[in-house]
């Protein structure tokens, strides 16, 4: 009977799973670093804004016209435009770095998971193809032994070729 598990219990299909497995790493790796890196640069604003919201309310709390307060807040949307753009700027050269990343992994470990997976599958194949010839032959063998003691019978044989039946 065809061992499903010895099939697939072969050095071939390890090597395929350590390709996956490196290729799945690599691509998580890659990834990480690009969450990494955006969550720093997140931090990184965090901090700036609580500095320059800190260092506004003092200022506004040392006014004492509204024409000062609207003075210190019109002064603030240039700047916070530049630090959105900025922001923006590095969270997409962040993004270019990590999908060039993911493309340099995808480059070198496909074509190593692919030979793999079909090493894998060629071995498969033949192993089923083996199993199936051996199959076939033993039906073969069962179905000559059926047979065999009828032919060799004079009796039956001599009934088989006059068409009568013994009663």
């Amino acid at each position: 009977m065809f061992n499903y598990f010895q099939a697939f219990n072969s050095a071939t299909l390890k090597a395929q799973f350590d390709a996956q497995l490196l290729f799945t790493t690599d691509l998580s790796n890659k990834m990480l670093e690009g969450v990494q890196k955006i969550n720093e640069l997140n931090v990184q604003v965090m901090k700036a804004l609580f500095k320059e919201s800190l260092a506004n309310s003092q200022r506004l709390l040392g006014v004492t016209t509204p024409d000062e307060a609207r003075s210190i807040i019109e002064e603030q949307a240039p700047p916070a435009t530049e630090k959105i753009r900025a922001y923006q700027q590095h969270l997409q050269n962040i993004l270019a770095e990590t999908q060039a990343g993911v493309t340099e992994a995808l480059e070198s470990r496909v074509p190593e998971t692919v030979r793999a997976t079909e090493a894998v599958i060629a071995e498969v194949m033949q192993k089923v193809s083996e199993e199936t010839m051996k199959a076939t032959q033993r039906q073969q063998e069962v179905l000559e032994k059926f047979t065999t003691p009828l032919t060799q019978d004079p009796e039956v044989t001599a009934q088989a070729k006059s068409g009568s039946s013994v009663h």
